[in-house]
């Protein structure tokens, strides 16, 4: 099968990107040396659906080398780069994915990598999930298991298990303490002002921030937000949460009332219609709104564009919209992923962890997955731990471990 990219031609500028990440994610380097003498995954199809950047284009090389037929294809339209996707595919990955496809484009490449009949999928964000369940059951008769590594995935499959409607087994990625501390916490507060920041050009000190969500991902962007100099609100529906941003010094109130006093608007909640029409017609003028969540429903675009009287591109990946109450606020990259629809995604070296989760419990679920329950599993914690070991070796950093009788004392 013959991958679908753009423009082949674009490949060395991918390799330069590709090389660029590898030298910055010693974790994952030192389990593809292991995987390129093991080839723990010989003879297996693998399928991901994620953001086609070099560091995601790394991990499926790192699969590949451990013996994996790899078939990779995007997860968001924006956030596919043509040049890395013809340099993994002349690695020897096949994929399917292009820069601005449409919807349907998407959903028609997820189909054709699945159609190969996959023993282990890595999902990002549900969607080849929900076709091997709903749409072609037919397509998971091989399939082991796999992977999730987003909040809006593992929702996804909590309602789906919940439901007794999952029927292989997959791994809980996003929450690993090698994954959610440090990939939605460091990784999420610096790329999405880094996409925030090369969009828009604009100041961000002494301005008024309002993030929706204190997850783990919200608690990032709000701590850079105030590292930049920012006035920071938050808005939450979960008490414990709001507590916390109170005690971590924000203010904290409903969407309602941060809407007239936010200068940037930043969602990462995992939800829907977290920003409506009713909340932009009270904005400022030259508000500026992007979603830092993975799908482009937290922010009301669609709502946007009905509410709105003119529309236009005020500058590259951003929309200006005239609302009927006199002001003109803006939107980041079409409501999408702002981190990697207008940026380069999270910093390597956090990704190093991520994707080292994702290589380990990809081979996990080859080898073990038959025997696993048909469920959202946690990440196995020798897995975890082996992990921050690995990525503390890699920083030169060392720790004590415990002694006998402390372990005595503390296990019995």
């Amino acid at each position: 099968m013959e991958s679908i990219i753009h423009d082949m031609a674009l490949a060395p500028q991918g390799r330069q990107k590709i090389e660029w990440v590898k030298r910055h994610m010693a974790v994952l380097s030192g389990i593809a040396d292991t995987f390129a003498q093991e080839q723990p995954f010989r003879g297996l199809k693998l399928v991901m659906s994620i953001h086609l950047e070099a560091k995601t284009a790394y991990l499926a090389q790192v699969l590949h080398q451990g013996g994996a037929e790899v078939y990779a294809t995007g997860s968001n339209p924006l956030s596919t780069q043509d040049d890395v996707c013809a340099a993994l595919a002349e690695s020897g990955v096949t994929v399917f994915a292009h820069h601005g496809c449409t919807p349907e484009q998407l959903h028609e490449y997820c189909c054709k990598a699945l159609s190969v009949v996959p023993d282990v999928i890595i999902d990002d964000g549900g969607d080849l999930v929900h076709i091997l369940h709903e749409e072609h059951p037919q397509w998971a008769v091989n399939l082991r298991g796999g992977n999730e590594e987003t909040t809006t995935g593992i929702i996804r499959l909590q309602s789906r298990q919940r439901a007794g409607q999952l029927h292989f087994p997959m791994f809980n990625i996003n929450d690993a303490d090698c994954k959610h501390l440090f990939d939605n916490r460091y990784g999420t507060g610096q790329s999405v002002w880094d996409g925030v920041l090369r969009t828009t050009n604009l100041v961000v000190s002494g301005a008024t921030v309002v993030v929706a969500g204190y997850g783990w991902c919200g608690k990032g962007v709000a701590m850079r937000a105030k590292g930049l100099g920012a006035k920071v609100i938050v808005t939450e529906v979960d008490p414990v949460k709001a507590i916390e941003a109170f005690m971590d010094g924000f203010e904290v109130m409903p969407m309602a009332d941060a809407a007239p006093l936010g200068d940037f608007f930043v969602t990462v909640t995992g939800c829907h219609g977290v920003i409506t029409p009713e909340h932009m017609l009270r904005m400022k003028q030259g508000a500026v709104l992007c979603n830092g969540g993975h799908f482009d429903v937290e922010v009301d675009v669609a709502g946007l564009r009905a509410t709105a009287v003119h529309r236009y591109e005020a500058r590259k990946n951003i929309e200006a919209y005239d609302l009927p109450s006199g002001q003109t606020i803006y939107l980041l990259a079409e409501g999408r992923l702002v981190n990697l629809a207008a940026a380069d995604g999270h910093p390597a070296e956090i990704m190093d962890m991520s994707f080292a989760l994702q290589a380990l419990c990809a081979r996990y679920m080859a080898e073990h997955g038959r025997a696993l329950p048909k469920a959202l599993h946690a990440v196995p914690k020798d897995i975890d731990q082996g992990v921050a070991l690995r990525k503390l070796h890699a920083l030169g950093v060392q720790i004590d471990t415990l002694t006998d009788d402390q372990r005595t004392y503390l296990f019995g």
